[in-house]
């Protein structure tokens, strides 16, 4: 398997909404894995590659992530790479993966 990732990606269902500048409506759903610098949502009607969204994860608090579409199967879901975040938000996701990653 090509490995192209920086960060190992956990197993990890975290709520999430979508909000596209096409739609009004958050689409509420959760990851089915999460890294550092990306996740994947499964979904039976995902997103083209190259859609530019706002993700608002919950772990502890709401962290605000800019998103990107980087592959897309169809029925499936969305692989999504982080493209903006506070240096905050970058900081509890890196807490809140090491604590998932150690209560394995």
């Amino acid at each position: 398997m090509d490995e192209r990732r920086k960060h190992p990606r956990f197993k990890l269902k975290v709520p999430v909404e979508i909000a596209v500048e096409s739609n009004d409506i958050p689409l509420r759903t959760a990851t089915s894995d999460l890294s550092l610098e990306g996740c994947y949502i499964e979904s039976m009607f995902p997103f083209p590659v190259g859609t530019n969204l706002e993700l608002k994860l919950q772990t502890e608090s709401t962290l605000l992530i800019l998103a990107v579409v980087v592959t897309s199967d169809p029925q499936v879901g969305n692989g999504y790479k982080f493209t903006r975040m506070l240096p905050e938000d970058i900081e509890e996701l890196a807490r809140f993966i090491e604590a998932a990653k150690e209560a394995e």
